[in-house]
């Protein structure tokens, strides 16, 4: 019996070790590399994310996750292997972001927010002064790179609406999907007199008709739209809605539908001026 306790427990460190290198589904293509600064007393990181036959990518596109917008990116085999934002739309979308003229930069929150990344600050100009210092940095690595555009979800919207008129003449363009409302009940007031008519440069909504969220709705949103002339592009359909309303696993996160967004968001990229429409 003996024996094979040995064999027993080499097959069983085998079959660990091999479960431990798995490449997560969100990284599945991609090869990455995480990226920090010291600045302001803590740490800007940044997750760069792009295929692995892809060396020349023009566009670089800046991933701006909802909340509580900490990624804490865990690396390993050449990816992010796990984050506690693993299932945020943007995260675990972000394979489908890569092509191959595009490249993610996935930010995370400066560490000395701690584990909420809060909206007085991504309403600051710190918040904008330190996603510059480490798109700088990823731009440095990524020499290809000629424009660079910003796309949120959920209480990211905050940073892309501030961080798009406090640097739009260094972005070719931003892009707010499950857009704040900060008029609804117990939402976040930074927006509240915010004018999108500042960003000058593209600009576009995207958003679930059916956005179960309270702080999200899509009347809301296209009321803004209308209002300040901006694309709205509705999304509808999807399925397997689980979880809490304002979570990334119903239609606030687009569930089942990230491919479809994913594939319009390149357009988008490839085709100005943005218009309205339905996916």
């Amino acid at each position: 019996m003996n024996t094979w306790i040995p064999l027993i427990f080499s097959t069983m460190l085998g079959f660990v070790t091999a479960q431990a290198q798995t490449i997560p589904i969100h990284a599945e293509g991609l090869q990455e590399e995480l990226i920090e600064i010291q600045l302001d007393g803590g740490i800007q990181r940044a997750l760069i994310s792009k295929r692995k036959d892809q060396n020349k990518g023009t566009k670089l596109l800046v991933l701006i996750p909802g909340y509580p917008s900490v990624v804490k990116p865990e690396m390993g085999n050449g990816v992010m292997m796990a984050s506690p934002l693993a299932g945020n739309f943007l995260v675990r979308s972000r394979r489908h972001l890569n092509s191959d003229k595009v490249m993610t930069l996935l930010v995370d929150c400066h560490t000395n927010l701690g584990d909420t990344c809060t909206a007085e600050y991504q309403s600051s100009q710190d918040r904008y002064r330190h996603l510059k210092a480490i798109i700088d940095v990823a731009k440095a690595k990524l020499p290809s790179v000629e424009q660079v555009y910003l796309l949120s979800t959920s209480a990211g919207s905050i940073s892309s609406a501030f961080v798009g008129k406090f640097g739009q003449s260094e972005f070719a363009g931003v892009i707010h999907t499950a857009t704040i409302d900060p008029t609804a009940p117990r939402s976040y007031t930074e927006l509240t007199d915010f004018n999108y008519g500042d960003i000058k440069i593209p600009q576009a909504f995207i958003h679930h008709i059916e956005d179960p969220c309270g702080i999200t709705q899509y009347s809301y949103i296209r009321t803004v739209a209308e209002k300040f002339k901006i694309p709205l592009i509705t999304v509808s359909g999807g399925s397997d809605f689980r979880g809490p309303a304002c979570a990334a696993l119903t239609q606030h996160g687009f569930r089942n539908k990230e491919v479809a967004v994913a594939q319009q968001i390149l357009r988008m990229l490839d085709s100005v001026p943005w218009k309205s429409g339905d996916i």
